[in-house]
């Protein structure tokens, strides 16, 4: 029974990843280097943390590009 659990913790996980992988692809950045890209997440963290604006700007333009494309 535990490993089944673990079995599907993993499964899970590797979905949550695929996923995300497929944001930065949708993002249209996916030649991109990956210090790059950690670079670009590190930073929109802090500032969505700091800066409740910032937070509602970029949440309408991600919004925004999910309504727009039908992936």
């Amino acid at each position: 029974m535990r490993q089944a659990s673990q079995s599907e913790a993993r499964k899970k996980d590797t979905h949550e990843k695929i996923q995300l992988g497929g944001l930065i692809a949708k993002a249209g950045l996916r030649y991109e280097k990956r210090a790059l890209l950690l670079g670009l997440l590190v930073d929109g963290a802090r500032r969505i943390r700091a800066d409740d604006a910032e937070r509602s700007r970029l949440l309408a333009i991600g919004e925004r590009a999910f309504a727009n494309d039908p992936d």
